[in-house]
């Protein structure tokens, strides 16, 4: 079992930056790969970001060049930092641990244990 816990959501003017962090506990995280997902109001939980317990990371097409995922193994945390932050990011940003493969020239990313989540709102 895995438990993640989310934080650095907020109110942010459009054009600005936040930081997500999700601490990790439980099983051995340090070898799993953790992403980030984001649900709109309204709308599906969609996918952000991901990084393997290696380093290797993949993005949507739509928050690429403005966010960067990261991982600190030691803390077992891994990071979210949004920049040029727009009205469309609001909404609910879920942590999550999995299992990514990369094949036939594309990664894939399994989702195993869901954070509860962290509210971030973009308008002026």
């Amino acid at each position: 079992q895995v438990q993640l816990v989310e934080s650095g959501g907020g109110l942010v003017q459009p054009g600005g930056s936040l930081r997500l962090s999700c601490a990790a506990s439980g099983r051995a995280v340090s070898i799993t790969a953790m992403g980030w997902y984001h649900q709109a109001p309204g709308k599906q939980r969609e996918f952000v970001a991901f990084i393997t317990s290696v380093g290797s990371t993949n993005y949507a097409d739509s928050v690429k060049g403005r966010f960067t995922i990261s991982r600190d193994n030691a803390k077992n945390t891994v990071y979210l930092q949004m920049n040029s932050l727009k009205p469309e990011d609001t909404g609910v940003y879920y942590c999550s641990t999995g299992r990514a493969t990369y094949r036939s020239g594309r990664w894939y990313y399994i989702v195993d244990y869901w954070g509860q989540g962290t509210q971030v709102i973009v308008s002026s």
